[in-house]
């Protein structure tokens, strides 16, 4: 019976756990569901017959129980992550009850003993990570500080960025981008790199672009940028109107040298607001501050604007520099107010006497947008057999190791069925069609490096998702091998893996789908590039607040080159700087704060963030375009 109740773990349509070495892990995960959910109490373990029977039979297991509960009352009912202290007491319970499980081997009795050391590990791991994400985004929530937003707010009588965005979606569901962007840069915090970029709903999925003048008074910086050519990439991928929320001092000129003069520096912003007129994606700006220099090009190349009486001024140069170069005072009103734009220059559309009118106007501005109606959100789906709230015990901590990809699989896909493409062929690579909130997707997902029966079968789906235009769902889940040194049979054998990951590279380059990537473990090397890295450009790219994305795992650098007499003390300790520089550069927070993702999420939040991607993505089956390929031009 407790065989038949571990097999059972897996999607509905994929092949039960097989007795292998990796059967006691599985046991592992499988006895977590064993365990009541947050929202039921605990008294519901004597519900459970599994671990009832425990208690009633075995001394250790009321051990065990009690193990539990006194767990659960320590962090609390509201504890952060309850999910996780409920698979180290699943752990534990296994552990201590390995006598009653004569069919396991001694290896595998001493895999489960290792696996409930290390749980502590893990579980002390995803608090760490979730704290930590959940400090940095209280952090970014309050933009420049509490005397910065109070300045903002009260004497300069704005709503605070958020409070905007929360007006003008009538508080849809916002998925917000990179929320991390721009904390520990060189030089130093840019809170949300300055402007908050995201997806949300008004009459259709739009992408905003606001910027947070409590954040060094709306002064732009490389970070930020670069968040917004990201934000416009969405756009053009996805075919998404373009919302500007501008209150912006202009470039910060004491990083000119990497704001100004490359072709992916801020100029390229105005470029891509040009090309986007052409491509007849609609782009609505509102003047809510005082925009200068460059902030003053992003409304007057917008294809409609609207500017707010009193608070809302455009020019290339303010007061104080008009005073300097001519020796004349002009009020910031008189030079570049809300009534001169509207009536005597024309650089602006829309005259609002409030914010409050301004975001009325913006909505009534892309309710009139020549988009087919969209279908309303009425598609049935069924949830997942199991919880998503599981995946946050289920994230892999220990890399050298991999978390069996259908384990998260069955708690992201409706009614976790899953039907599998060459499911005994490349058995590294995971690849099969499901269904998330109702859309069909398919899906890639590897189990560890990619070999190359793997490669090429990857190769083969691809293609097959180009072909039939659906979307592709990328799981990127890698445990790298420590280099070694080979025999020519060995070098061969890679070398045909090499050419293998080539031509799936090739596909995953070429496929014109929507593609989104997310990191749920490791991510070293090539097989980031194979399995839809940044490099490849993929519609979205989320990291888990666990993932680790670089070149090479800083624990195979365990050797040093020798040449002669070289000082070894100096080697190692070379070689140790080297490590720890790895470490810290490959952690999502590391990654997401320089924008090569766009953002970390929560893996229980993952099914969700998909769904939204996957309606935005959609979006463009439903905009009507014009033959005609030449921008809107002020004259």
């Amino acid at each position: 019976m407790e065989r038949e109740f571990y097999q059972d773990q897996g999607l509905k349509t994929s092949a039960p756990l097989k007795e292998e070495p990796e059967y006691a892990s599985a046991c592992v995960w499988a006895a977590f569901r064993t365990v009541p959910r947050p929202s039921k109490s605990f008294l519901e373990l004597e519900k459970n017959p599994f671990v009832f029977d425990c208690e009633r039979k075995d001394a250790e297991g009321k051990n065990a129980t009690a193990f539990v509960r006194r767990s659960w009352e320590r962090s609390g009912e509201s504890a952060l992550c309850p999910p996780v202290v409920a698979f180290a007491a699943a752990v534990k319970i296994l552990s201590l009850l390995l006598p009653r499980f004569p069919n396991l081997s001694r290896p595998q009795q001493a895999a489960v003993r290792k696996q409930s050391k290390v749980t502590s590990v893990w579980v002390n791991g995803d608090f760490v990570f979730q704290t930590r994400r959940w400090e940095l985004l209280e952090l970014v929530r309050k933009g420049g500080g509490d005397q910065a937003v109070w300045r903002h707010t009260q004497r300069n009588k704005k709503l605070f960025v958020r409070e905007r965005l929360k007006l003008l979606l009538h508080h849809e569901s916002f998925l917000e981008l990179s929320p991390l962007a721009g904390l520990c840069m060189p030089y130093g915090d840019v809170p949300a790199a300055g402007c908050i970029t995201g997806i949300g709903k008004t009459c259709v999925w739009c992408v905003f672009m606001a910027t947070d003048a409590a954040v060094k008074g709306g002064t732009s910086y490389p970070i930020g940028a670069k968040k917004q050519l990201r934000a416009q990439e969405i756009a053009m991928q996805s075919r998404l109107v373009s919302v500007y929320l501008v209150d912006s001092g202009g470039a910060f000129l004491a990083l000119q040298a990497e704001l100004f003069p490359d072709k992916s520096h801020g100029g390229r912003v105005f470029y891509n607001e040009t090309v986007m007129s052409a491509m007849r994606i609609p782009q609505v700006a509102v003047v809510c501050g005082s925009c200068v220099a460059g902030g003053a090009h992003i409304p007057a190349m917008a294809e409609e604007a609207v500017i707010i009486d009193k608070i809302g001024t455009l020019f290339l140069a303010g007061p104080p520099l008009a005073k300097a170069a001519t020796g004349e005072y002009a009020s910031p009103e008189s030079l570049g107010g809300a009534r001169l734009h509207s009536q005597v220059s024309g650089c602006s559309d829309h005259f609002a006497s409030s914010e409050k009118e301004a975001y009325e106007c913006v909505r009534n501005i892309i309710s009139v947008l020549n988009y087919e109606p969209l279908p309303e959100e009425a598609i049935e789906h069924d949830s997942p057999l199991y919880s998503s709230d599981e995946l946050l015990g289920l994230a892999p901590w220990d890399y050298r190791c991999t978390l069996p990809v259908k384990l998260i699989l069955s708690r992201l896909l409706d009614r976790s069925r899953f039907q599998e493409f060459k499911a005994n062929y490349g058995m590294t690579l995971v690849t099969g069609f499901g269904h998330v909130e109702g859309h069909l997707v398919r899906i890639v997902a590897n189990n560890g490096e990619l070999s190359h029966d793997a490669s090429l079968k990857g190769n083969h789906f691809v293609q097959l998702c180009s072909q039939w235009r659906i979307p592709i769902l990328f799981f990127q889940n890698t445990a790298p091998q420590a280099a070694e040194p080979t025999r020519i049979s060995q070098a061969e054998a890679r070398a045909r893996r090499l050419k293998a990951q080539a031509s799936m590279m090739a596909a995953v380059a070429c496929a014109a789908v929507p593609k989104i990537t997310i990191v749920v473990g490791g991510c070293f090397g090539s097989e980031s590039y194979v399995m839809c890295g940044r490099s490849f450009s993929p519609d979205f790219l989320f990291l888990w607040p666990n993932a680790r994305v670089g070149l090479v795992d800083s624990r195979h650098l365990s050797t040093v080159p020798q040449a002669g007499d070289c000082d070894h003390r100096g080697e190692e300790a070379e070689l140790k700087q080297l490590k720890e520089k790895l470490e810290e550069e490959s952690s999502a927070f590391y990654s997401s704060a320089r924008l090569w993702d766009d953002g970390i999420i929560l893996p229980q939040s993952t099914r969700k963030v998909i769904a939204q991607c996957l309606k935005t993505t959609e979006q463009q089956k439903y905009q009507v375009v014009s033959r005609c390929q030449h921008p809107v031009i002020r004259t």
